[in-house]
């Protein structure tokens, strides 16, 4: 059984129909990638899987457990984290009360400040910024506060939205080699991301979105060799 199993989702805006009964398999400790145009659906797919969209139907199971209708905060209790598209970090409130509030779930104090300083240890910029408004970092930084106030949950599964993009090519190295370092110490993650070619040079498994459907599947470095993916994502 897969960590977390998507069935036959299908999702609308309105009239408009954003997934047409897509499926696909998350396994525990592996990186998933969903890859895609703008408009293709993943961002509503995370959101669905996280309970911030609510299906038409379908069901979504994570760990046996039927999630479909469960709303998103719940899911973090549950071993869910969710980092957004476009960071998300609260501007005005300091690096630590950010990251501090990804752990609003946690009653165990010791075991929280542990997890702040794992996350301090992999995000060495965050510890010399502590006190410093969110809103003043850089875009990496911020990218780098969103994935550590994520991590603050001590979640299963992180499922991460576009984490490279607005990042200069430095950032967006730095933070795949952080996507990789998390999954290995035990992380399960589901990504989105547009720059397909590093999305499927990290993952294990790959889905490839099209106007609400999945149209190819398979192992990601075989994906990489595809032709129809080398043309539509991966030309420079």
């Amino acid at each position: 059984m897969a960590m977390l199993e998507v069935r036959d989702l299908e999702v609308y805006y309105g009239v408009i129909q954003a997934l047409k009964g897509i499926s696909f398999d998350v396994n525990q400790g592996e990186i998933v990638a969903l890859i895609g145009a703008n408009g293709a659906g993943k961002t509503t797919t995370l959101h669905t899987v996280t309970g911030l969209l609510s299906a038409r139907s379908g069901h979504i199971m994570y760990e046996g457990t039927d999630i479909t209708k469960i709303p998103g905060y719940k899911l973090v209790s549950m071993g869910i984290a969710h980092v957004p598209e476009g960071r998300r970090v609260f501007s005005t409130l300091t690096v630590l009360q950010n990251l501090k509030l990804g752990a609003y779930t946690r009653k165990d104090k010791t075991e929280m400040d542990a997890t702040l300083n794992m996350i301090y240890q992999r995000f060495p910029r965050l510890k010399e910024r502590v006190n410093q408004p969110a809103g003043t970092l850089s875009g990496g930084e911020q990218q780098m506060l969103a994935m550590g106030r994520a991590l603050m949950s001590h979640p299963k599964l992180i499922v991460l939205d576009e984490p490279s993009m607005g990042l200069s090519p430095i950032y967006v190295n730095e933070v795949f080699d952080i996507i990789q370092s998390i999954n290995r110490d035990g992380v399960t993650v589901l990504l989105v991301e547009q720059n397909a070619k590093k999305a499927l040079s990290i993952a294990n498994q790959a889905y490839v979105l099209e106007t609400g459907k999945i149209v190819l599947s398979g192992d990601a470095k075989q994906l990489m060799n595809d032709d129809k993916v080398k043309k539509a994502y991966l030309s420079e």
